[in-house]
């Protein structure tokens, strides 16, 4: 079991985390132009990630789907990572390696935004994705920890969180999502809505 001290060092490391995620304020309004932009041409946003990730890949997929703050029209976003039988039988016939790419060459086009999720950044499933996402003409995003990993060189648009720590990353990855999210909302739909409180899930 942690000691008291080790449980209070992670808390600290976690707070230091999402302190340093302000000093990318900028970036975070930008990415949310980009998911705005799209939305607003009628694109879409395609979110994917492994473990951990692609739980944030869904969770951020349902928030634009569903409700953030706001009471208002659904927006087209959807994880890569839910329908089983397409990951399993891409699994199964492709290699797991392909399970992203395959599903965004198809359902996938210009001008849509592909978001990946990897706390390395070497994810071969994700940049594999990523890789066929800009030969779609498609704007290519990548959250990942300090580094970036093979993945900072393939995206549009890149935020590291300043951990090298798996679950300490993931936390920082989930504020940076709420954060895009509601950026992009109230972007999109504030001027037509009465603001509420956040979805009931």
């Amino acid at each position: 079991m942690l000691s008291r001290d080790e449980v209070v060092a992670r808390i600290e490391e976690s707070i230091r985390v999402h302190r340093a995620l302000s000093e990318q304020a900028e970036l975070l309004r930008s990415m949310a132009g980009e998911w705005t932009a799209a939305i607003r041409r009628g694109n879409q946003i395609l979110f994917f990630g492994n473990g951990g990730s692609a739980a944030d890949a869904q969770h951020w997929a349902c928030e634009l789907s569903g409700r953030f703050y706001l009471d208002r029209r659904p927006v087209p976003a959807q994880a890569l990572t839910v329908n089983s039988s397409n990951l399993t039988a891409i699994a199964n016939d492709y290699g797991y390696d392909e399970v992203f790419a395959r599903q965004l060459e198809g359902v996938g086009r210009s001008g849509d935004v592909a978001v990946g999720i990897s706390t390395s950044g070497n994810s071969v499933s994700v940049i594999k994705a990523l890789h066929s996402a800009r030969a779609l003409g498609m704007i290519t995003m990548g959250f990942t920890g300090r580094t970036g990993g093979e993945m900072r060189a393939l995206v549009d648009h890149w935020l590291g969180i300043d951990s090298t720590d798996t679950p300490r990353i993931q936390e920082g990855h989930e504020l940076a999502g709420h954060l895009i999210c509601e950026l992009t909302e109230r972007e999109l739909f504030e001027s037509e809505t009465v603001e509420g409180k956040p979805g009931r899930s």
